[in-house]
């Protein structure tokens, strides 16, 4: 079972958002703001990655700590922040 994930926030400066890069199957985030798209990623993330990733026996025989996935969140640079 995969442990560890990530995404990552990237700028579109001709439509002026943020979108993801994610190893996460299902997660696509689109936002104006870096506080708006760190809440749709905290609100789904771990969700898609239970629905998308883990199998109902990994799910029915695996203990939650060892569930739990780590979720590397690459916030942009001050730089990329600044367009």
């Amino acid at each position: 079972m995969k442990r560890a994930f990530y995404v990552k926030a990237l700028w579109d400066d001709k439509a002026k958002i943020w979108y993801s890069e994610s190893d996460i199957f299902g997660l696509h985030i689109e936002a104006k703001t870096i506080p708006e798209f760190e809440a749709v990623m905290n609100e789904f993330a771990a969700e898609l990655i239970v629905a998308n990733h883990l199998t109902s026996e990994e799910l029915a025989g695996t203990s939650i700590r060892d569930l739990l996935p780590t979720i590397v969140w690459q916030p942009p640079s001050p730089v990329s922040a600044a367009a």
